[in-house]
């Protein structure tokens, strides 16, 4: 995901460059290594199992009252993947996949993030064609 957020930020780098316009590289240096996008939300490993069971209980029923964010906190604290892609779904369905890429990847839903992160890919290469076009 940064990835995709970096390749577009060097991309559009490139195209400055080609105008005649010279941007600094070096303010690639600034990112995060894992890039732009936290996709490193890892479960709190000292909740018991029944604690875990509970929590996700108590997200579900948050999640089926329409208080996404709380349930998602909530997911994501307890780790479970079955929330998180509901999440997404949830994302998805309010038009912000950016959002729903993050809770797809956490979820480690392979399927959801790779056909998200080839409308992505399809995108961006369009966005590029129009301006080579312009």
């Amino acid at each position: 995901m940064s990835f995709i957020l970096i390749v577009i930020n060097r991309i559009a780098w490139r195209n400055d460059a080609r105008d005649g316009v010279q941007m600094d590289d070096s303010i690639f240096k600034n990112f995060p290594e894992g890039g732009l996008i936290k996709t490193v939300d890892e479960p709190n490993l000292e909740l018991s199992p029944e604690q875990k069971v509970h929590l996700n209980r108590r997200g579900n029923a948050i999640f089926n009252k329409g208080d996404i964010e709380t349930a998602r906190r909530i997911f994501q604290t307890t780790g479970y993947s079955d929330g998180l892609m509901r999440v997404g779904e949830s994302y998805l369905e309010s038009g912000r996949p950016i959002d729903a890429l993050k809770m797809f990847k956490l979820s480690h839903d392979q399927p959801r993030t790779a056909e998200l992160l080839e409308k992505a890919a399809l995108a961006i290469r369009k966005m590029l064609d129009e301006k080579e076009n312009e």
